[in-house]
């Protein structure tokens, strides 16, 4: 079976090697100079089978040799097909390797979180279980739920990343009703800290959703809460028009952030200097922000001033279409 395959492979060289000897009489019966004879044209044919054979042999050998060592980078291919289809298939060798190791990345990724959310949601279950045992603190207990329900949350849209495009709704959107709903659900960490709010936002109108936008809002007045100072605290929230885009600006007067770390606050997995000495952080609620933001067609931008502020900025730009780009990005 193999053989026969292998000379039907090798039609055009047989075919190329009859029409040559073949030519070859043709031109030495029509000219008058030379003449044939019955047996001469028979012992050329039977000397070019010969020769033809031989070539068949070798070819064969040749195949079978390069069958045996295709694995082999030192191996030389016999055509110019074969060494085309050599360097086809080491680039598809290669792409697989790398969604390969993105896979094991990502998975390593997902479970590094898992373990950081359970070691975080473990703080406020133990301090809900001492509760039982003590004086129920209303102001405490609501604090802890609201922890609790924090980190669900972020377990739940972080799930949600990757399918984002089958749940999503780009609508109109009124900053200032945003921003005054998600101030609102930590209204009480606001007042339990005794930090004070400055809301400066006009009625502004982006494109987005809701949902996710206030995830959003929420992860980055988390994180200023989070860290900011413990006497005279302030967050301000505000928005404003540029030539270019609309801005929303979450401003703390917290510990701030050390200028190394900035460039990768919004890292997957990054804690910086402050998650490690201040507070336990999983490193994933700004990562996440940035994440949705950016399928949004928003981005977040980052200042900060050890000891002075913290100022995560939402980026708006004016021309550019959300809904389109996360309609194309929907499968057909």
């Amino acid at each position: 079976m193999r053989l026969w395959r292998f000379l039907k492979l090798e039609k055009p060289y047989l075919v190329l090697y009859a029409t040559g000897f073949l030519l070859t009489i043709a031109i030495a019966a029509t000219d008058p100079h030379t003449s044939l004879h019955g047996f001469t044209i028979v012992y050329a044919l039977l000397l070019n089978l010969i020769v033809l054979i031989g070539f068949l042999i070798y070819r064969y050998m040749m195949n079978l040799r390069a069958i045996r060592l295709m694995y082999d980078e030192d191996n030389e291919p016999l055509t110019l097909e074969s060494e085309a289809y050599r360097e086809a298939h080491e680039q598809e060798t290669l792409a697989h390797i790398r969604a390969l190791n993105e896979v094991q990345a990502k998975q390593k990724e997902h479970y590094d979180f898992i373990i950081s959310w359970f070691h975080e949601i473990k703080t406020p279950i133990s301090v809900l279980r001492l509760m039982q045992q003590t004086e129920v603190d209303s102001r405490s207990l609501e604090e802890e739920l609201s922890r609790i329900e924090q980190y669900v949350d972020q377990a739940l849209y972080y799930a949600k990343l990757d399918s984002f495009n089958q749940d999503y709704e780009i609508v109109n959107c009124d900053l200032e009703l945003l921003a005054k709903t998600a101030v609102k659900s930590h209204a009480k960490a606001f007042i339990s800290n005794k930090i004070k709010l400055k809301l400066d936002i006009p009625s502004i109108i982006v494109q987005s959703d809701p949902k996710w936008l206030l995830f959003i809002l929420n992860q980055l007045i988390t994180n200023s809460l989070k860290y900011s100072a413990a006497a005279n605290g302030e967050i301000s929230i505000t928005a404003r028009i540029t030539q270019h885009e609309k801005l929303l600006v979450i401003r703390d007067n917290g510990i701030g952030i050390n200028a190394t770390d900035i460039p990768r606050i919004f890292n997957r997995g990054f804690t910086g200097t402050n998650g490690r000495t201040h507070t336990k952080s999983t490193g994933m609620g700004l990562y996440l922000a940035q994440e949705l933001s950016r399928k949004l067609g928003h981005y977040l931008t980052c200042e900060s001033e050890i000891d002075r502020f913290t100022a995560i900025t939402i980026h708006f730009p004016k021309h550019h279409d959300p809904y389109l780009r996360t309609v194309m990005q929907k499968p057909q």
